[in-house]
């Protein structure tokens, strides 16, 4: 049987590193790629079919796949859009150039590899895509705005690429985690702090508390699950027949997506106040 191979961004740690590991143990060639350095270097001594790529970067993208490509004939199974960040602060504080460097690797890069991917997949007659959403996808809480409206554009592109590629034999799935083990708040920290003036905004005290818990070591949420949780989620999707739109992963995402759909907009607001 041929190998099936996938092409995973952002392994640096986390979500990408562990679905990467996780795959390769199930017999997946894995392109594993990084946008820093040292990041495809530890990739690469970690044993992976290392490749650097920057998802803000267009000469990038074209070079890594480039080199997936000339590594397997022109052929992918399978590639899962994971590299993004959360760029937290209030919506009325976030620059312009907050908004558009978030769209940029959140969603941006994404679909432009996505977009390369597809004629690649339309020639063999099969693929599968996925995409790393989250819970803001679909539950927007205050101070991430950014993030809440890139995975909330990401969902909207997704659905519409699903219906328009019916037939093809390439499916669209979404992966919708909630709280998950990784370097997540160190990467918004360093976000909040490079565009969110703390002192000058009328959120300052509230900024405050949030400083406290993107600095705060170990678990800053309950129902936090590790890294392998998505990548279960992975799994499922690119082993089913008929691969669901979307996988929910970690209880609060379960739950929210119900409570959307049976509370009324006022009573649901009031929860996500209390749970931002």
């Amino acid at each position: 049987m041929k190998e099936k191979t996938i092409l995973i961004t952002g392994c640096s740690s986390g979500i990408g590193l562990a679905t990467a590991e996780g795959l390769r143990a199930d017999g997946w060639r894995v392109f594993a790629s990084a946008r820093k350095a040292e990041d495809v270097a530890s990739l690469a001594e970690a044993g992976f079919e290392a490749v650097r790529l920057d998802v803000d970067d267009s000469d990038s993208i074209a070079a890594a796949l480039a080199a997936v490509f000339a590594a397997t004939g022109g052929t992918l199974d399978a590639l899962f859009n994971n590299a993004g960040y959360g760029q937290p602060g209030a919506a009325e504080d976030l620059p312009r150039d907050a908004l558009r460097a978030q769209f940029e690797t959140n969603l941006f890069g994404a679909w432009e590899l996505t977009r390369r991917v597809l004629p690649a997949m339309r020639a063999q007659g099969h693929g599968r895509i996925l995409f790393n959403s989250s819970i803001l996808g679909f539950a927007a809480m205050k101070w991430r705005g950014a993030y809440n409206a890139s995975k909330y554009a990401m969902e909207g592109l997704c659905d519409t690429l699903r219906l328009e590629l019916a037939g093809s034999g390439i499916h669209v799935s979404l992966i919708e985690p909630g709280p998950i083990e990784s370097r997540f708040r160190p990467n918004a920290l360093a976000k909040f702090l490079e565009y969110i003036d703390v002192e000058a905004s009328v959120h300052r005290d509230s900024y405050r508390k949030q400083l406290a818990r993107l600095k705060k070591e170990g678990h800053a949420a309950p129902f936090t699950l590790p890294a392998s949780a998505v990548c279960d989620a992975a799994r499922r999707a690119l082993a089913a027949s008929r691969p669901a739109a979307r996988y929910r992963v970690t209880t609060p995402t379960r739950v929210f997506w119900y409570l959307k759909r049976l509370l009324p907009t006022r009573w649901l607001d009031a929860l996500l106040d209390r749970a931002a």
